[in-house]
């Protein structure tokens, strides 16, 4: 009987994802060799500190400081450090010395990207991410693999459970931004400085690996319109609320044509007011969903958890299976298929539907005049409801009025708002929100 050959694992890191990786490469030793054809063996785990305390109880002897020479002896490298150095020459010498690498790290991938999957094709090894977006969700293979014959149009996804979990809470109970933010904090969705959350940085990571896969184009972080869910309010929740929506912080990816059949693609993040009856509006807690919407399979949404361990830890071990099976049976490893040169479009090329929020005078002729302004700047408007409200103190009225237009340019909504907010008859704009799904 030919005795199995093995595979020596690096882990780089031992955080909570780390950590649950490493158990379950001990722990299921013998079941991921069956599926593999070869026993994987974690040969050790870099950290900064040895002595750390963990949740996870591990082999002591497995920890090391001196990540370098583990990485050198490594078959398979699992890199789970985050952050952009030493992550990358890590990453760079695993490549060049001919080991396969699985990571979760997406903020580097969406900075220096391209830099590592030349290295990994030059090298004939395989570069692995799954874990780098929506967690457990196995979303990166289905677009890379099972789509590969087809064409993706747009992907929207709900990429970051904390900042769904807040606008979930600010939804369903009412709660003011920070009070949510709070409450995420307190149950660990949330970090002490919840700022790459919130400004929307880490769903804009994940939005240009998304498009980089959909479109077969590599684009950065640079490439990514951002916009954070900290200027939600209450008052907007609620309105989303009573006009049928709900608002989702949303990392979307669409291919654009201009008049003149030229095609780009924009990559962008912002919160976003869905119709309820949406598939992504369902979407509650820190969970995580990625719509996609494609020429042939037409509409498909893949959901789950989207942070967390063992749910992670998932993701990274099906990439190690996929990975060690090649080195295995042999042949070319899989890698990145970038065959176009899309361009990506700036912010004031996308169109969608729009929510405006007005506070205007309540005189007759007010609904004419905005009504006209908008279409002289060729936004249509689909809808336009109008409240009454009493100031008790002045006993004055003024209105608020709630417009949802058609699609339109990001430059002509511009536009038209300045212009609106010229009108004498308006107090203030108090939102401007962008629609999709209707």
């Amino acid at each position: 009987m030919t005795e199995m050959r093995t595979l020596k694992v690096a882990l780089l890191g031992c955080g909570n994802v780390g950590a649950q990786v490493a158990r379950i490469l001990i722990e299921d030793a013998d079941t991921l060799a069956a599926r593999t054809g070869a026993r994987l063996q974690l040969s050790g785990i870099a950290v900064r500190n040895v002595n750390a305390k963990r949740d996870v109880e591990l082999p002591q002897e497995l920890f090391t400081t001196d990540a370098e020479t583990l990485v050198k002896d490594a078959d398979l490298v699992i890199e789970l450090m985050g952050g952009i150095e030493p992550a990358r020459t890590l990453i760079l010498s695993a490549l060049s010395n001919g080991a396969c690498v699985v990571t979760g790290n997406k903020a580097l991938l969406a900075q220096d990207g391209p830099t590592l999957y030349e290295e990994a094709d030059k090298a004939g090894v395989q570069l692995s991410y799954e874990a780098a977006v929506a967690g457990a969700i196995p979303i990166l293979r289905p677009i890379r693999d099972s789509l590969s014959g087809d064409r993706i149009t747009r992907v929207l996804g709900i990429v970051n459970g904390t900042t769904n979990f807040i606008l979930d809470q600010m939804d369903s109970t009412g709660a003011q931004f920070a009070d949510a933010l709070a409450e995420a904090q307190r149950l660990g969705y949330a970090e002490a400085d919840p700022t790459a959350d919130i400004e929307g940085h880490d769903a804009a990571a994940k939005a240009a690996i998304l498009a980089t896969l959909s479109f077969h184009t590599r684009f950065a972080l640079e490439n990514v319109h951002c916009e954070g869910i900290t200027s939600v309010t209450a008052d907007d929740i609620a309105a989303a609320k009573d006009a049928g929506f709900v608002i989702k912080l949303l990392a979307i990816a669409e291919k654009l044509t201009d008049p003149d059949g030229g095609e780009g693609v924009s990559v962008r993040v912002h919160p976003t007011l869905l119709p309820r009856e949406h598939p992504l509006a369902a979407v509650r807690g820190a969970f995580n969903a990625v719509f996609i919407e494609a020429e042939n399979a037409g509409e498909l949404m893949f959901y789950g958890q989207g942070a967390g361990g063992t749910p992670t830890a998932s993701a990274v071990l099906g990439d190690l299976v996929s990975a060690a099976r090649r080195l295995v049976l042999g042949g070319p490893q899989r890698t990145e298929t970038t065959t176009g040169h899309i361009p990506a479009l700036p912010i004031d090329a996308a169109t969608t539907s729009y929510y405006i929020g007005l506070d205007v005078a309540d005189q007759p002729g007010v609904l004419a005049r905005i009504a006209q302004l908008f279409a002289e700047h060729g936004v249509s408007i689909e809808t336009m409801r109008q409240t009454i409200h009493t100031d008790a103190e002045s006993n004055t009225q003024s209105a608020e009025l709630r417009i949802v237009t058609h699609r339109a340019s990001e430059a002509a909504l511009a536009a038209t708002v300045e212009a609106v907010k010229g009108l004498d008859v308006i107090n203030s704009v108090t939102s401007v929100l962008r629609v999709e799904g209707v």
